[in-house]
């Protein structure tokens, strides 16, 4: 006689199979472990050595948003982990911080053993990238909550910065140039607008030929929200940086006015890089202004460095060394704290 299944089994939730995919992911998570981390995998709190005594913690929470979607569409789940994990890592050094550990939140309607280890596997692999421990999370299956076969990913980060080293802002000023870092895409922003476009007045499928490239829908949109912490890092360590802006949502419309003080303005030659194709096609596909087009996207910039004009050859090469492809986009001048975008086009 087959074994009857429990009440809470009947009702959506298998706890045993959710503990078949806690043991399976242990060994991934024990893989990022750093000098800090104490204690064991499974206990109520995680647990991590202190710092220096003159170190600052700086924390980030953020989620993937429905780029989600896309992955319960492509049935890939490997992608979004190093998305949350990355786009917190990246919040962080903005104050010049480097990730310590990472905590994650995965609700789901059902939990299944196979997408809950891509999920963790694509998390642990962005953390050993930046360096940090995945010390812990959370894991609920609540039916009824979430559409079936979807889920969210929530993650918070937890870094350190010498006081005298934090970033601020405050120190930048006119005559400053900014180095703009490349995205890999769409990052982790945008997704709601991109998804109708490409979905809904493309009319594509999600394993059809994104136009202008040789590469399926599936996988322009689930590009890596990539990890600019190490090259940064480096160029740290050689020059002084003033200045960091993330470009998540809102783009450089919205984003680099965070960092910068009174009465300056940050003037950026939209010449200067070239737009990927992602962005060309959903802002033709879609009817969308220009200018709505970088403050919703990061438009093919993923970062933007502060620096003094003496200093920026010297950022430069440091970048180069780390196979980056950095690209004076822009400079500071006087004027109300804002952007000013130059051949933006219409």
């Amino acid at each position: 006689m087959p074994k009857r299944k429990s009440a809470y089994t009947r009702a959506g939730v298998d706890i045993d199979e959710m503990n078949t995919a806690l043991k399976r992911a242990k060994r991934l998570i024990r893989s990022t472990a750093t000098q800090g981390v104490i204690g064991n995998i499974g206990s109520f709190g995680g647990l991590f050595a202190a710092p220096g005594k003159d170190d600052v913690l700086v924390a980030s929470t953020d989620g993937v948003g429905t780029k989600l979607k896309v992955a319960v569409m492509a049935n890939r789940h490997d992608t979004v982990g190093q998305d949350i994990v990355n786009h917190c890592a990246n919040d962080i050094l903005a104050q010049g911080a480097r990730p310590l550990f990472f905590l994650d939140y995965l609700g789901t309607a059902k939990l299944g053993a196979d997408m809950f280890q891509s999920i963790i596997r694509g998390l642990a692999k962005a953390c050993r990238e930046n360096g940090c421990a995945l010390l812990g999370g959370e894991t609920a299956e609540m039916p009824g909550l979430y559409p079936p076969g979807e889920y969210d990913l929530v993650g918070t980060i937890i870094g350190a910065v010498r006081k005298q080293d934090i970033i601020t802002g405050e120190s930048i000023r006119t005559g400053d140039l900014l180095i703009g870092l490349p995205s890999t895409g769409l990052h982790t922003n945008g997704y709601s607008l991109a998804r109708k476009v490409v979905f809904e007045k493309a009319k594509l499928r999600i394993n059809s030929r994104f136009p202008g490239t040789r590469r399926r829908v599936a996988d322009v949109l689930l590009d890596v929200h990539r990890s600019y912490v190490a090259p940064v890092q480096a160029v740290m360590q050689k020059v002084r940086i003033h200045g960091i802006a993330h470009i998540t949502g809102g783009g450089l419309i919205d984003n680099v006015p965070r960092i910068l003080p009174e009465n300056t303005t940050a003037v950026f030659d939209c010449a200067a890089w070239r737009v990927p194709p992602v962005f060309t096609f959903i802002e033709e596909q879609g009817e969308v202004d220009r200018l709505e087009m970088y403050r919703v996207f990061n438009m093919g910039i993923g970062l933007v460095l502060a620096v003094r004009p003496a200093d920026a050859d010297a950022a430069l090469t440091v970048l180069r060394r780390h196979k980056e492809k950095p690209i004076v986009i822009g400079r500071i001048e006087k004027g109300k704290a804002g952007v000013r975008l130059l051949n933006a086009g219409r």
